[in-house]
């Protein structure tokens, strides 16, 4: 069983570290995204946001500050998912298929991270 958790957070944390590289190597287009939806200072808004998964990442792959790292991927996810994937109100059935799809996942990965918080401790840290 350590060993499946152990590659799990491993497997967890990269997720959450590569978006947050991905956020700060493709600023342009992803600034220009966060723009058309509408997001206030959208290059500043994309920076913020690839902190927050750098932070939460980087916790959750280290089993460090693992409370800390989760919250920082909550507020990611409250503050990202109903701004940016509001499938809700877009009309081109494909394109709102995929904010649909973009949607759920971010609401299973809260619900992941919402679980992991109720943890009584992290039993596996790296550093």
């Amino acid at each position: 069983m350590a060993t499946l958790a152990i590659i799990g957070q491993v497997l967890f944390g990269l997720y959450w570290l590569s978006n947050g590289i991905n956020h700060f190597k493709n600023l342009g287009p992803m600034t220009g995204y966060a723009s058309s939806k509408g997001v206030a200072n959208p290059k500043l808004s994309v920076q913020i946001a690839g902190l927050l998964l750098l932070a939460g990442g980087l916790g959750i792959l280290l089993g460090y500050q693992i409370w800390w790292a989760i919250l920082a991927l909550i507020v990611f996810l409250l503050l990202i998912t109903f701004k940016m994937h509001n499938y809700w109100t877009v009309s081109d059935p494909q394109m709102k298929m995929m904010e649909q799809v973009q949607f759920m996942k971010n609401m299973a990965l809260l619900g992941a991270l919402l679980l992991l918080w109720t943890l009584p401790a992290w039993p596996y840290s790296l550093i």
